[in-house]
């Protein structure tokens, strides 16, 4: 039996609560999960799981084992990384999570190069428009604008960029072109759900920084969802500018208050502060922040 890769299996399905999900998230099948944990338990000599046919959970010794268990995959994982940078050559998974209309985009263009360099890495990447918890995912690394929500997690900024208000030519016309700031709060505001403080829009004005709440009927966790809603005239948008170009560039959006938009929008690289990064995920790290430099 190979314990590390049983290790890896428990660590996988007690993170996600499900020998089915655990097992997709290691990319191996169910069956051949749920037989690394018997081969482990009967190893120790002791119940890691409480089944059921719902759901799994980790029993008294499960969860004793699990902080353990996490704890020297990291540091087999680093012993593993040193060896690998001194060979020059970087080999493994990397796990990844990042925004959906980021991700699909301007992040995999970043993350190509990078696996042409070393095909021995294998980039699993998933998109989600959530903050997803880095540890109960299983991911070793996040891509996320804004700040940090949780004090136990490392970033490293990549990049800062632009943030963008737009509204639809027909909405325009409709309702007025809102000159400043204040207007919007009698507009209908089309808000992005997964961003930080959704409802309160933030403005420069006469060098200051000045919020106003805003509301509206449509509200989505996807910035991609918000420009199309806006492009079909229900309404004023606001999301990273990368979303909106290339609807401003075929006429379907036009931007708006561009003198009053604070240049403060930072992307950064997210991992746990207690976990030791291997050679490969600190190479991509690197190779992030200069490709988006």
């Amino acid at each position: 039996m190979d314990t590390i890769e049983s290790m890896r299996s428990f660590v996988a399905v007690a993170g996600q609560k499900s020998f089915t999900a655990g097992a997709k998230q290691l990319g191996i099948s169910t069956n051949l999960a749920s037989k690394h944990v018997r081969q482990l338990e009967t190893r120790l000599g002791a119940q890691l799981f409480h089944r059921t046919t719902r759901r799994v959970t980790l029993s008294d010794t499960g969860l004793a084992y699990f902080d353990r268990c996490v704890l020297l995959l990291d540091q087999f994982d680093e012993v593993e990384g040193l060896v690998q940078e001194r060979q020059s050559e970087l080999a493994g998974p990397i796990r990844i999570t990042a925004p959906t209309g980021f991700g699909a985009g301007k992040l995999v263009e970043a993350i190509r190069p990078f696996q042409l360099a070393h095909p021995k890495v294998s980039i699993k990447l998933d998109l989600s428009d959530r903050h997803v918890d880095i540890l109960d995912g299983g991911f070793d690394l996040a891509i996320r604008f804004g700040p940090l929500q949780n004090s136990t997690l490392i970033a490293r900024k990549l990049l800062t960029m632009r943030l963008a208000v737009f509204a639809s030519p027909d909405y325009i016309r409709a309702h007025g072109k809102p000159v400043h700031p204040s207007a919007l709060l009698t507009h209908n505001c089309l808000l992005q759900t997964s961003s930080a403080n959704p409802e309160h829009w933030q403005f420069a004005i006469d060098g200051k920084i000045e919020t106003f709440r805003v509301s509206g009927s449509f509200s989505a966790n996807s910035p991609y969802a918000v420009a199309k809603m806006a492009a079909g005239g229900l309404g004023v948008g606001r999301c990273a500018l990368y979303t909106v170009e290339p609807f401003v560039k075929n006429g379907e959006l036009v931007l708006l208050l561009e003198d009053h938009i604070p240049n403060k929008f930072t992307l950064y690289a997210v991992y746990p502060s207690g976990r030791h990064l291997t050679a490969r995920i600190r190479k991509l790290i690197d190779h992030l922040a200069v490709t988006f430099k």
